[in-house]
């Protein structure tokens, strides 16, 4: 075996054991905030993708985007711009007015906040059963 396999090894051993103990180290507080602030980024990039089109599409699609709008599409996926997820806004069947980082953003997002919120009841778990451990009576025998 040679040196740089070990070094790579233990260096990569160290990394590891180093995101343990800060993820260890992190407190309820951090993980609700975590959580909370997911849950804000989530909200704010849900709005910007809903009202992407405007009230006027039509409109949006021609003056702004330079878009030929296409009503017979639109009518036959009239469904398509009230969905809550995923979003779209199209003009026609190849132009979406929602951006396309929008989706992903929502599905990242909705996991960090899902997590977040599972952490923090993981770590006041702990922290909870790590005082119980300190607190309760020893029996002498």
């Amino acid at each position: 075996m040679s040196g740089e396999t070990v070094s790579g090894k233990a260096a990569v051993a160290v990394a590891v054991a180093n995101a343990r103990a800060w993820l260890v180290r992190r407190t309820p507080v951090f993980w609700l905030t975590l959580s909370v602030l997911s849950c804000v980024g989530l909200f704010l990039t849900w709005f910007w993708g809903a009202w992407s089109g405007g009230l006027d599409v039509a409109e949006t699609c021609t003056l702004l985007k330079g878009q030929k709008y296409d009503d017979a599409y639109r009518t036959e996926h009239w469904r398509e711009p009230s969905q809550l997820f995923p979003l779209h806004n199209k003009c026609n069947a190849s132009y979406d007015l929602v951006p396309a980082w929008v989706n992903p953003m929502l599905v990242l997002l909705a996991f960090l906040a899902v997590a977040g919120l599972i952490a923090a009841v993981w770590a006041t778990a702990v922290r909870l059963w790590r005082l119980w451990q300190r607190c309760r009576p020893t029996s002498a025998l």
